[in-house]
C-alpha cells in the first residue's frame, strides 16, 4: 500500500539530541578528549572574563565550534551559525541544546576575537602536545622545520605608498580600477591600507609576489605531529628565524637532529645550530653548501631528508581543510592565532588515527 505523502508537525519530541547522534560516531570521542583538555584551561578562561556584567558565549562552546569550523571546512562565521541553526551534530558538539537559540555570528565574532587570541590557542595547543606525551608519541631526537606562506586578507589594490602619493583609482565604484603597471612597489615605500602588517612577498623566482605572512611548523619525525608553531611577518630570512625561536625554545637534547631544505643551508643558521648542540639534517645546495661530511656520512642523513617531506602534508591539510590558506583576520597576532588553532586541530586529526578513532573529516 503506498504511503500517504502528508507532513504534520509534531508537538513534542521524545529523543533528546544525545539520543539522535549514533553511539560509535567519531566525533564523540573527539568531543571527549575535546572536553578533558578544555578542563585544564579553566582558570585561564576565568582571568579573561569580569565578574559583573552581562554573560558572555561559553568559552569552551566557542572553542569547539572553532574547531569544528576548521575541521569540516567552514568558510566565514555567518556560513557556520547558519549551520549551527540545523545541524544536529555540530549543535550536540558545541554543546547546544535542541531548543536553545544560536547566537548572531556578529556576537559570535566578538567573542571569538576576544577569547581565540594568540595565549589561548598557544596554550590550547600546547595541551594537545602534551596528551600526545603522555600517550608516549613523542620523541625529543629528531624533528623537521618548514615554513609556508598565508595570504592575507588584503587586495593588491591596497598596497599604496605610504607618503599617499599613489594616484587615485582610473575608476569608482565598489571595486575600482588600479593601474599599477611599472610601478615598482617594496614594503620599503608602500604599505597595505586594509592590513598594514601584511608584506608582499614571492617565495621563489618566477613565482608572483602577494601580501601575506609566514606560518611555521616544527614537526617531530616519528608522528608527524606538530611541536612548535611560529607566525612572523614574511621576508627573506624569516623561515630560518623563526626556526632558531622554535628549536631553541622546544628542542632540548644535546644531539637532537632538526630537517630542513635548502632555503635553510646557510652557513649562520648551521653554525647557530651547532652551537646549540643540534644536529642540522639540511638537504644541500649544488654551490657553496655549509653542510659537510660531519653530517652527511651517517645513514641518519638521508632518513631525515625522507622525513622532512611530511611537513608538507600539514600544510596541504592546512590550507585545504583548515581554511589556512587566505586568512580571514587581520594583524599578525590575530593571524598567528588562527594559525596555532588551525595546528592544533591537524594535531587532534593525527592523533585520531594514531588512537585508531578515525575522527578525521580529511
Amino acid at each position: 500500500m503506498r504511503g500517504a505523502d502528508i507532513t504534520q508537525q509534531e508537538l513534542f519530541s521524545y529523543r533528546t539530541l544525545e539520543d539522535r547522534i549514533p553511539k560509535d560516531h567519531p566525533l564523540r570521542k573527539l568531543r571527549a578528549v575535546v572536553d578533558i583538555l578544555l578542563t585544564t584551561l579553566d582558570s585561564e578562561f576565568d582571568a579573561l572574563h569580569a565578574r559583573t556584567g552581562r554573560e558572555s558565549i561559553p568559552p569552551e562552546r566557542l572553542l569547539r565550534a572553532g574547531l569544528i569550523q576548521v575541521l569540516f571546512s567552514v568558510r566565514s562565521e555567518r556560513q557556520w551559525v547558519q549551520q549551527i541553526e540545523f545541524n544536529l551534530l555540530y549543535r550536540w558538539f558545541v554543546g547546544l541544546t535542541l531548543d536553545a537559540e544560536v547566537w548572531d555570528h556578529s556576537t559570535f565574532s566578538a567573542n571569538r576575537d576576544r577569547l581565540l587570541n594568540e595565549r589561548i590557542s598557544r596554550l590550547f595547543f600546547e595541551r594537545v602536545v602534551l596528551l600526545a606525551e603522555w600517550q608516549d608519541l613523542l620523541s625529543d631526537e629528531h624533528f623537521s622545520v618548514d615554513g609556508t606562506l598565508i595570504q592575507a586578507w588584503a587586495s593588491m589594490k591596497s598596497f599604496v605608498k605610504k607618503d599617499g602619493s599613489s594616484p587615485p583609482p582610473e575608476a569608482g565604484g565598489r571595486n575600482p580600477s588600479v593601474d599599477f603597471k611599472g610601478e615598482k612597489r617594496a614594503n620599503a615605500t608602500h604599505a597595505s591600507t586594509t592590513d598594514p602588517e601584511a608584506r608582499l612577498y614571492k617565495k621563489s623566482e618566477g613565482d608572483k609576489a602577494q601580501l601575506c605572512f609566514m606560518g611555521h611548523a616544527l614537526m617531530e619525525n616519528r608522528t608527524g605531529l606538530v611541536v612548535d608553531v611560529e607566525v612572523i611577518h614574511a621576508t627573506g630570512t624569516a623561515e630560518r628565524d623563526a626556526a632558531k625561536i622554535m628549536i631553541g625554545r622546544t628542542v632540548t637534547k644535546p644531539g637532537a637532529t632538526v630537517g630542513a631544505d635548502k632555503a635553510y643551508d646557510v652557513p649562520e643558521f648551521v653554525q647557530v645550530l651547532r652551537e646549540q648542540r643540534v644536529t642540522p639534517p639540511v638537504a644541500r645546495k649544488e654551490k657553496g653548501s655549509a653542510i659537510d661530511g660531519r653530517t652527511t656520512r651517517h645513514p641518519g642523513y638521508r632518513t631525515s631528508l625522507k622525513m622532512r617531506k611530511r611537513v608538507e602534508e600539514i600544510f596541504g591539510w592546512s590550507k585545504t581543510v583548515g581554511g589556512l590558506r587566505q586568512t580571514r583576520f587581520r594583524g599578525l597576532k590575530k593571524v598567528a592565532a588562527q594559525t596555532v588553532f588551525t595546528f592544533a586541530a591537524y594535531n587532534l586529526t593525527r592523533l585520531g588515527g594514531l588512537f585508531g578513532w578515525r575522527w578525521s573529516t580529511a
